[in-house]
């Protein structure tokens, strides 16, 4: 398993091993001892799985707030995704700072998000699964939205029209939000 430190704090690109033949590959996509010893080490409570149907599916950029907020474990098991965590912990360094990594299910990689991120990606391909292990159970009163397009995070989506849910579309502007991680916009 190879770990990789990122532009923000605490967000992690990691690639499992795979080991192929004739019949295909196998991966150890999570282990807890290996990943302890890299000093990642989280009580995984939950995992979700998604399907978006069709390419520029963008969802995000979600969190959960405290007491809920949710460490992400993010991988993809088929198609492809641009995977995007914004730093929006009061006094963090890298505050307001993004990571963008192209995820495959081709590639196996992962990216941890941490609680204070915001995460969110945008699908590459039709018919993309998405899984991610969290770290709090589902709150719906903690759950949370940022506009996706927030000039302050200056993504590059590659996409003007993304698809999205009526909750994305609704989402606050960064400008607008209520931090719940510790200050205001």
């Amino acid at each position: 398993m190879r770990i990789e430190d990122t532009e923000i704090e605490g967000v992690r690109l990691i690639i499992p091993r795979r080991f192929g033949d004739d019949r295909g590959w196998f991966s150890e996509t999570y282990n807890a001892a290996a990943l302890a010893d890299a000093g990642i080490a989280y009580d995984f409570v939950q995992d979700n799985h998604s399907l978006s149907v069709t390419r520029g599916t963008l969802r995000g950029l979600h969190y959960q707030a405290p007491p809920h907020a949710q460490t992400k474990l993010v991988r993809v098991a088929r198609g492809r995704v641009l995977d995007v965590a914004v730093d929006v912990r009061p006094g963090s360094a890298t505050y307001l700072k993004s990571v963008t990594r192209e995820l495959t299910a081709a590639g196996g990689e992962q990216l941890l998000v941490p609680q204070g991120c915001l995460h969110g990606f945008l699908t590459l391909e039709d018919n993309t699964e998405v899984l991610y292990k969290v770290d709090a159970h589902y709150d719906r009163a903690a759950d949370g939205a940022v506009r996706w397009d927030s000039p302050e995070f200056a993504i590059d989506w590659s996409r003007a029209e993304p698809v999205l849910s009526d909750k994305d579309r609704a989402a606050p502007l960064f400008a607008d939000w209520a931090n719940p991680f510790g200050g205001g916009a």
